[in-house]
């Protein structure tokens, strides 16, 4: 029988639980350079110290020093419960976020360990996770039909190929729900992400929302689209075409209205964020 983690200690988690936002912090370790896809909207490039949006970073950091930020960090800011990589390329492509969880797990066992990732490679790393005490995971889901995928992923490598098209989406979209499902079974809590793309996904939200609530999935967070790379012709969705994706979707899954799209390095309360 599988070691189930205890739920209660997501209580003090700002994204997974609403009441804690503003009463609880959290840090993103920017140790996670590569990644193992490009989405249309991505351009780890852009990095402009006033802005906030998911994959942004001043930095890449090695797992040692994510250990001595994480330090400085709750020495200033007390109320820091959650220690998270997510980013700036997808935490799972990356060995150092296993060593930084390690090191962190060693020093603040009572700390909350969270990631975020695309759940490219979440299948096969289900068990690391969950013996690595990971309470809480983040998939950023964007489709679950691979024809819609196909028009929001560029590329997706895997097995030693780079996957095209509809190939590509179907190979993710399949990884991202059996990840979701081994994880939910060691009983780490997973919230999925969806960037709602105007003309592309915004139709969609409510099949990934039905989707992924019958793997276990709790929570659902619908970013507006930052627009960027591929993708940055497009407008960013308005607060109405938002509101009305996110009512559609809630009807079926609870749904996270207090997201910030924090930088990959950010750290603090999600009202007051600073980063590295």
């Amino acid at each position: 029988m599988l070691n189930v983690l205890p739920d209660a200690g997501l209580k003090g988690h700002p994204c997974f639980n609403p009441g804690a936002h503003h009463r609880f912090g959290r840090m993103h370790l920017p140790v996670a350079p590569r990644c193992n896809i490009k989405c249309g909207y991505c351009d780890r490039k852009l990095d402009c110290a006033n802005e906030s949006r998911p994959g942004a970073s001043s930095k890449v950091i090695s797992p040692e020093d994510a250990l001595a930020a994480f330090r400085r960090a709750l020495a200033e800011e007390p109320r820091i419960r959650v220690a998270a990589v997510a980013g700036p390329g997808d935490p799972l492509a990356n060995e150092e976020t296993f060593r930084t969880f390690e090191l962190l797990g060693a020093e603040f066992p009572g700390v909350i360990k969270c990631l975020s990732t695309n759940g490219l490679f979440l299948p096969e790393n289900a068990e690391r996770l969950h013996a690595l005490r990971v309470q809480a995971l983040t998939v950023t889901v964007n489709a679950v039909d691979p024809e819609i995928g196909a028009r929001v992923y560029e590329w997706v490598e895997y097995g030693g190929r780079r996957l095209y098209g509809e190939e590509a989406a179907e190979r993710l979209i399949s990884n991202q729900l059996d990840g979701i499902k081994k994880v939910v079974a060691r009983g780490i809590a997973v919230k999925v992400n969806t960037v709602l793309i105007p003309g592309i996904n915004e139709a969609h939200a409510r099949r990934i929302a039905l989707t992924v609530k019958q793997l276990g999935v709790r929570l659902m967070n619908i970013m507006p689209l930052y627009p960027a790379g591929s993708f940055k012709h497009l407008s960013r969705p308005t607060q109405e075409q938002l509101r009305a994706v996110r009512q559609h979707a809630g009807r079926v899954l609870q749904q996270m209205g207090w997201c910030r799209q924090c930088r990959a390095d950010a750290y603090g309360l999600l009202s007051s964020s600073a980063h590295l």
